[in-house]
């Protein structure tokens, strides 16, 4: 049996030995921005576990792009130190590929950790001015961010670009810029969020904008040969909001500008959705068969997915290029490992695990099937 999960895919000059992704998930562990013995923990754990890309959380391009003060951050000396640390332990001990999501929290940054209740964070309590494309707050009782004037657009635009230099001298993989869950680039592409009645407002045309200038001025200092990405909410599920549609002519937009991937999630722009927990396998699947088909570029799927086969059959299938985990994997952190073993094919085991694999305790497998 071949497996298509379990085959090889490039982007651009790098190449990973599967498709299956470790999606960036915040951990709110954080010091001031800065990687943790927790990152190293978290991450060094999946650098080994046989995924073919481990991504690293939301990482905010300045202080007040974090979601919470304990997200990572990507805008100092310190955040890059720290980092380092960590991704040297991933490479010397893991196969895995190692990416980076950059991102800005918008309207949605200041806020609790989630276990604390994930609240606005008063003045009292530690919290910051937030941004976004207009004065217009995520819900009631959250924070009415500043309207982006030219000094912040131009701001923010270039700490992304700093960050990506950042992440060349760490020496990343890959990026993939967060466009998605009610941040900040999203925040520009909806109507919902975005009443500005300049250049960056009002069309469909005019909302994309300055998330691609943002996208464009990272291209050009981000290395021609090391893939670039972006990961949208392909629909709000909003009546009047961004839709599907949008994100296949945002997907195509970004192609033009060099984009090598669309990472396809949902939602997050609006407190009025039902829970991400109470979802199905593959609910958003979809998103990245269509982004896929009509844009005709690579994409991830996501979505609640845990089933080995499931996974399986959406890059088989054609629905998707690359299936990325979060849940599942924190759920099961040797996922890979699992799966490649129901789906006849092999997964990157260190020399210290080797002997947990199958083939080395067979009696402990009696029904294993090695035809």
């Amino acid at each position: 049996m071949t497996s298509a999960l379990f085959s090889p895919i490039k982007l651009r000059e790098l190449e990973l030995e599967n498709r299956v992704i470790v999606s960036p998930m915040c951990q709110y562990s954080a010091d001031d921005g800065s990687a943790t013995d927790w990152h190293l923990m978290h991450l060094g754990n999946f650098a080994l576990s046989g995924v073919g890309l481990l991504m690293v959380e939301a990482s905010g391009v300045e202080a007040a792009g974090r979601i919470t003060p304990g997200c990572l951050g990507i805008y100092s000396d310190d955040n890059e130190r720290a980092l380092d640390r960590v991704l040297k332990f991933c490479r010397q001990h893991g196969a895995a590929k190692i990416g980076m999501q950059l991102a800005h929290a918008g309207r949605k940054a200041s806020t609790a950790l989630p276990w604390n209740g994930g609240a606005p964070l008063g003045d009292d309590e530690g919290g910051w001015q937030t941004y976004g494309p207009s004065a217009v707050a995520f819900a009631d009782g959250w924070r009415t961010p500043k309207a982006m004037q030219r000094v912040d657009l131009d701001r923010i635009r270039d700490a992304f670009v700093e960050a990506a230099r950042r992440c060349l001298r760490l020496d990343f993989d890959l990026i993939e810029l967060h466009a998605a869950h009610g941040y900040l680039m999203h925040e520009f592409l909806s109507p919902i969020s975005n009443r500005r009645e300049d250049e960056y407002g009002g069309s469909p045309e005019n909302r994309m904008r300055y998330p691609l200038e943002v996208f464009a001025a990272v291209r050009d200092v981000w290395p021609e040969n090391r893939p670039l990405g972006v990961r949208v909410s392909a629909s709000e599920w909003i009546e009047g909001g961004w839709t599907l549609d949008d994100s296949v002519v945002f997907a195509g937009k970004l192609k033009g500008l060099g984009c090598d991937f669309i990472d396809a999630s949902g939602g997050g722009n609006s407190p009025d959705r039902p829970p991400v927990g109470t979802s199905g396998q593959g609910y958003q699947v979809d998103f990245a068969e269509r982004i896929k088909k009509d844009a005709d570029i690579p994409t991830i799927a996501v979505g609640m997915i845990r089933d080995p086969e499931f996974a399986e059959n959406i890059v088989a299938s054609g629905q998707a290029d690359m299936v990325a985990l979060a849940r599942g994997l924190l759920y099961d952190p040797r996922w890979a490992w699992h799966a490649a073993e129901e789906l006849g094919a092999s997964a990157a085991y260190p020399a210290q695990y080797i002997r947990a694999h199958p083939d080395n305790w067979p009696k402990a497998f009696p029904n294993r099937d090695k035809s």
